[in-house]
């Protein structure tokens, strides 16, 4: 990610006066177990999909599956950003999409399961009406069909 100085004038401008939305009616819900008996899922708004799946495009308000057994290799990202630096990505998923990290806290016991499906979201949508009113809720509901209990969001 660049620092703001080393951008051009409209470029600075424009992340100066990205609409950031303020959520402070964000409900607050406990776990109603351990972790360890919890299935989990990974929502991330990276623009992660599988290499075959079409690419995001900017403003995309669509998601992506990608099953939780996918090998990193086939998960590729199409995020688009003036801003973003896809380098670290490249040298380990992990580091925006912790599959890895999370299956081995799965064999470790500290997670109970994952869920069979995780979804993308492309992110740096400057007007995000369609996530929250259509896809966001689209996908909540198709995790709730699955049973997970808590959700890892990883924000790109």
């Amino acid at each position: 990610m660049p620092r703001l100085e080393d951008l051009s004038d409209t470029a600075r401008q424009g992340h100066l006066n990205f609409p950031a939305r303020e959520h402070d009616d964000a409900p607050f819900a406990r776990l109603r177990k351990p972790l360890s008996e919890a299935k989990l899922a990974l929502v991330t708004t990276a623009g992660l999909h599988l290499r075959g799946d079409a690419p995001f495009s900017s403003g995309d308000q669509t998601y992506r599956v990608i099953p939780s057994s996918a090998a990193a290799s086939g998960i590729i990202q199409s995020h688009t950003s003036i801003g973003f630096d896809r380098t670290a990505f490249m040298r380990d998923i992990n580091v925006t999409f912790p599959v890895d990290r999370l299956r081995e806290l799965v064999d470790r016991g500290t997670i109970g399961a994952l869920s069979e499906r995780f979804y993308s979201f492309m992110g740096a949508n400057r007007d995000p009406k369609k996530i929250i009113e259509e896809t966001g809720p689209e996908v909540a509901r198709k995790l709730l069909e699955e049973g997970v209990e808590a959700v890892l969001l990883t924000p790109t």
